[in-house]
């Protein structure tokens, strides 16, 4: 009994004890106040700046340098996505932080150049605010800077304060990436030596993100949407049904779709509904128009993809009037590839089940861009070996090399008439002079025509549908009663165009407005022996769409007359391609591609934007196809020389 008493007191008083010391100790932070990551031992320097620009405004700038670089040009991309993070911190190798996938990425990993990545003014890590593609200084920019005094600026900064560099900067990008490397060439500082624009945004009405011929793009919402309703991008897109068809469907007009998601607080937002027509607010910040005013001093690659489904108008459109207007001044090269919008830094080998045989854009980067800035950006250049133009032709499958665009290595190009004609035929041949005759469907905008099919949803797996569906199948489309089908005969010989195909319609409509939507498509043989599934395929090669209002005027919209046939002429994106033999050419005419443009309700309403449920209405479309009133699309045949 004394031994268990004695034990209990012992213990009780180490208790007591025990208790005191821990009431009496201090816990501190454990957390340093400054911590410095060991990073001696990664192959790459990492450094970050706050450029300051001529406002005093800082821009957040990620410089990358590999170890070992002391001579190496710079290679910079000014972004509104995020430049921390698209190049990450703690990665012991550069190959790691280089993991998106840039085109770039084997230069800056085995060629000796300097990786610099900036986030635009406004966003992000940048300070000073942000308007969408800030316009020029000038009618729409009555400020002392924009992305070309930013680029300007920032190059200033970056060779007088890398010194591992040899003061040499290329600039380049994807999309809105493109749009700042085309505004870096405005007023250019001397050290910017060479340009990739890939993909760039040009001109948001004609044909790039926002419209096209005057057809609204809806998803253009929620770009804008994710870009300007916080710095960061923090707050994103919302939608209450999984198929997009169904959401779009049920909020009305893309007015309508704006305010269900709050959308008069964001500035962009309310510009594109102001502007619904090609008025000078687009007029005077195209950068096609603008840059050929300029001239072009810098040497520049225009990358362009032949099925981009976000930009195909921009870059050919910047060629076109860089060369009509002779303002290259010999510094103009243009590559043009089989890909979906910013597919050249990925694999390239096929869109959707259409393959090329090859990876295509393994090829651009290795022998076309890195030739490109070995040569301007290096000290002892490589030897040039690229063409004025690098043109890949689908259909055979190969890559030429061409003295200008378009044109063709087989002989010259003539646009020759291919007529829609009675009974869903398609022929070089006019139909006889006798008749007018007339093709019709209804257009619902109650069951718009789909521009994929159902469910429509690009989240997960979904978006490969998004970058694929410009080459999709068309026979869903094509087994609608609101879409005409007009089919030649199989070719015994090969057909190849190069160029733009120009839609030329003869139609009337009961309504007061309408849209026309043509696509012209490669049909496959019915069995194609190697790949099954491929037989019969319906492959688009191109397609637009025009707003009916704009038929005469994109500037000045006026109502259609009603059962009145009007021309409706406008180009489609440029084709590079070969119609094989056995092969068969399809046209297709249509109303609506929902919910990627917006509906028209048919009736002629001031702005389509603020269009309300009664004034969308059912209207008969007739397509003629005969006698004096002959329908076609013009295609850029190109004809072997004799």
């Amino acid at each position: 009994m004394k031994r268990v008493l004695k034990c209990a007191i012992v213990l009780a008083l180490g208790g007591l004890l025990f208790a005191n010391a821990a009431a009496a100790q201090t816990l501190v932070n454990e957390t340093p106040e400054h911590f410095s990551a060991k990073t001696d031992t990664f192959d790459y320097v990492r450094r970050e700046a706050m450029i300051p620009m001529r406002d005093g405004v800082k821009l957040f700038t990620v410089i990358l340098i590999p170890k070992g670089v002391t001579h190496g040009p710079m290679l910079l991309t000014r972004t509104p996505y995020n430049a921390a993070m698209r190049l990450p911190k703690n990665a012991a190798h550069l190959s790691e932080v280089l993991g998106n996938g840039d085109v770039c990425d084997e230069l800056i990993l085995h060629h000796g150049y300097i990786r610099v990545l900036q986030d635009v003014r406004g966003k992000h890590g940048s300070e000073g605010d942000y308007v969408m593609n800030r316009p020029l200084r000038g009618p729409l920019n009555d400020t002392a800077v924009d992305h070309a005094t930013d680029t300007y600026d920032t190059i200033d900064w970056l060779i007088k304060n890398v010194p591992e560099s040899n003061g040499k900067v290329g600039i380049y990008g994807i999309s809105y990436d493109g749009f700042t490397s085309l505004t870096a060439l405005f007023h250019p500082h001397p050290a910017l030596k060479a340009a990739v624009p890939i993909n760039a945004m040009v001109d948001g009405w004609m044909g790039d993100d926002w419209f096209h011929n005057g057809a609204f793009r809806q998803d253009s919402l929620t770009y804008a949407h994710n870009q300007e309703a916080t710095r960061g991008g923090s707050v994103k897109w919302w939608s209450d049904h999984y198929d997009e068809y169904d959401a779009w469907l049920a909020a009305g007009s893309a007015g309508d779709m704006a305010k269900l998601h709050g959308l008069d607080h964001i500035g962009f937002v309310q510009k594109l509904i102001a502007h619904p027509a090609y008025d000078t607010f687009w007029q005077e910040q195209a950068l096609d128009k603008l840059l050929a005013q300029e001239g072009l001093s810098v040497p520049t690659m225009l990358v362009h993809s032949l099925w981009d489904q976000e930009d195909i108008y921009g870059n050919l459109a910047v060629y076109h009037e860089l060369k009509t207007r002779n303002k290259d001044n010999g510094n103009l090269y243009l590559v043009m590839g089989p890909w979906f919008h910013h597919q050249q830094r990925l694999d390239g080998s096929a869109i959707g089940d259409i393959e090329w045989g090859s990876d295509t854009a393994l090829y651009f980067r290795r022998h076309l861009l890195a030739n490109f800035f070995e040569h301007f950006l290096k000290d002892e250049a490589a030897p040039l070996a690229i063409a004025p133009v690098t043109a890949f032709q689908s259909g055979s499958n190969e890559w030429h090399e061409l003295k200008s665009w378009p044109s063709a290595t087989e002989g010259k190009i003539t646009g020759k008439p291919l007529f829609l004609r009675a009974g869903g035929k398609l022929a070089f041949d006019a139909p006889a002079a006798a008749g007018s005759g007339y093709e019709e469907y209804v257009s619902d905008p109650a069951k718009p025509i789909p521009f994929v099919p159902q469910p429509i949803n690009f989240s997960g797996e979904g978006h490969k549908v998004w970058e694929s569906w410009l080459v999709s199948d068309q026979r869903a489309a094509a087994s609608r009663p609101d879409v005409l089908v007009f089919t030649s005969e199989a070719l015994q010989q090969p057909l190849t165009i190069a160029g733009n195909p120009i839609a030329n319609l003869i139609a009337s409509t009961t309504g007061t407005d309408g849209d026309f939507v043509v696509k012209l498509i490669d049909v496959f043989p019915d069995e194609e022996g190697r790949d099954p599934k491929m037989g019969g395929y319906q492959m688009m090669v191109t397609a637009d769409i025009l707003r009916g209002r704009y038929r005469d005027s994109f500037s000045h919209p006026s109502p259609i007359p009603a059962n009145r046939p009007q021309r409706y002429r406008f180009a489609l994106p440029a084709a590079n391609h070969v119609f094989l033999p056995g092969h068969r050419v399809m046209v297709q005419v249509q109303s609506s591609l929902f919910p990627l443009y917006d509906r028209n309700p048919q009736t002629y309403v001031e702005n389509i934007f603020l269009a309300k449920p009664d004034d969308y209405r059912k209207a008969t479309i007739r397509v003629f196809d005969g006698g004096d009133k002959l329908s076609f699309v013009e295609l850029p045949v190109v004809s072997a020389t004799q």
